[in-house]
């Protein structure tokens, strides 16, 4: 594997943004959910429409990791009003970290993680935070590495089912 880089999403990068962002949420939770909950959940969340709202909103980041201009995962950051937890002051949401599988124990996520850092640290954030499902395992032990500690939990609905996720933070000094 080459120097992986990192490039912000621009409009332009729509399409990309949408194949990596279905194919790694497939990637990561189809084994444990139906197909018709990930077949809704791709369809409403990679539509053309809420990812170019959210890629216009001047509160969300995406970042896309490529290998020789092969898009192998996407990060997507939000402060502001674009939280999906509003009512946390001085917050940075980190809301997704995907990688490609055959990309996952790279260091990818851990290069996007580090872009998430730097973006909440020139926003002078308190503290970032993240929910992240209770089953996935995998990468709860990665932001526990570094430095994430649990402060609550919320509800995440993946088509008709509820699941929980817990809420993930770290203080930023």
């Amino acid at each position: 594997m080459s120097a992986t880089l990192l490039k912000k999403v621009e409009p332009k990068d729509l399409s990309n943004l949408q194949q990596i962002g279905r194919e790694t949420f497939y990637e990561t939770f189809a084994q444990g959910n139906t197909a018709e909950d990930m077949a809704k959940y791709l369809s409403e969340s990679f539509s053309t429409e809420k990812l170019l709202s959210e890629i216009n909103n001047p509160c969300s980041i995406f970042y896309l990791a490529l290998d020789n201009n092969q898009v192998i995962g996407y990060l997507k950051i939000n402060f502001g009003d674009a939280q999906t937890e509003n009512q946390l002051e001085n917050a940075f949401e980190i809301e997704r970290i995907y990688v490609l599988k055959t990309y996952q124990g790279k260091a990818v996520g851990q290069l996007l993680f580090n872009k998430a850092l730097q973006l909440a640290n020139e926003q002078h954030a308190d503290f970032v935070w993240l929910g992240v499902w209770e089953e996935n395992h995998r990468a709860i032990r990665f932001y526990q590495k570094n430095g994430f500690v649990e402060f609550g939990k919320h509800i995440f609905k993946l088509g008709s089912d509820e699941q929980t996720d817990l809420l993930l933070k770290k203080i930023l000094l």
